[in-house]
């Protein structure tokens, strides 16, 4: 019996049996199933502005935790080794959310907020994110994700009664640089808008050179983020050679600085990372 994913524009049409593109949603028995729910493959606590989060909880620290999968196939993914394979291609520990809750209000003492879903793309498995974020407000401690902007409106809506923060990766300002990336500018421009209403969002571009690293994006990109808010944070990250991108120099230190002098006419808050 076929099935049709919603949890991104992707609208996989699935047979039985058979994984999303993202490789953790499956059609079991007609209907679609969140496989990599609890499957956690990565864990650490950082500092906040690790995710990056230059302007929320400034100083703490926050448990950060990542499963496999993901529905974008960037060529530079800094995290392949877990966001582009399958469960059958990587250990993993299953966590429920009351544990991983327990484990975050173990850490407390060390500083610790709350968890920042984040390394893979979190939103696959929105229900794990949305249960242990639940979870989490009970303790009154804080849910961040860091994500790749790329879901439904609907299971947004969802989501956003319980987070706290979000860091979106906004990778471009071109509709076909996000093709080639497999995804859609309209969506993550979408979300932006959806969750800058109800928490606080961060953005960050990371710039790849000869791909979107025109100072003309730049000043269309920050323009229209300052249409949202112009207090929205922007990151505006260094590349350097990884996974299927090995072919060109990491970003000019120089071509970073210039790219934030455009977007400060347009933005209150715009910081340089990996420099």
């Amino acid at each position: 019996m076929g099935a049709t994913c919603d949890v991104c524009f992707h609208h996989c049409k699935l047979k039985n049996g058979a994984w999303g593109l993202c490789r953790a949603r499956k059609n079991e028995d007609g209907k679609i199933v969140c496989k990599n729910y609890g499957h956690i493959t990565s864990m650490a606590l950082d500092p906040i502005e690790k995710k990056p989060l230059k302007m929320f909880c400034q100083g703490s620290k926050i448990l950060s935790v990542g499963s496999y999968g993901c529905n974008l196939r960037c060529p530079f993914c800094q995290n392949h080794e877990i966001s582009m394979v399958g469960q059958e291609d990587i250990g993993i520990k299953y966590i429920s959310p009351k544990e991983l809750v327990n484990e975050a209000l173990y850490y407390e003492k060390m500083g610790n907020i709350g968890i920042a879903f984040t390394y893979n793309e979190p939103l696959i498995s929105w229900e794990y994110v949305l249960d242990t974020s639940r979870l989490l407000h009970e303790q009154n401690m804080k849910s961040v994700l860091v994500t790749n902007g790329t879901v439904s409106l609907s299971i947004m809506e969802k989501l956003l009664p319980y987070i706290d923060a979000m860091n979106i990766d906004l990778k471009g300002f071109r509709d076909e640089y996000y093709k080639r990336l497999g995804g859609s500018l309209d969506a993550v421009k979408d979300v932006i808008k959806c969750a800058a209403t109800a928490c606080h969002v961060e953005l960050t571009t990371l710039i790849v050179p000869n791909e979107n690293d025109s100072l003309k994006q730049m000043e269309e990109e920050a323009k229209w983020i300052a249409l949202v808010n112009d207090t929205i944070p922007l990151h505006i990250t260094r590349f350097f050679p990884r996974y299927n991108m090995q072919d060109r120099e990491a970003t000019d230190v120089k071509r970073i600085h210039e790219l934030k002098a455009v977007a400060e006419r347009y933005l209150k808050n715009v910081f340089v990372g990996n420099c």
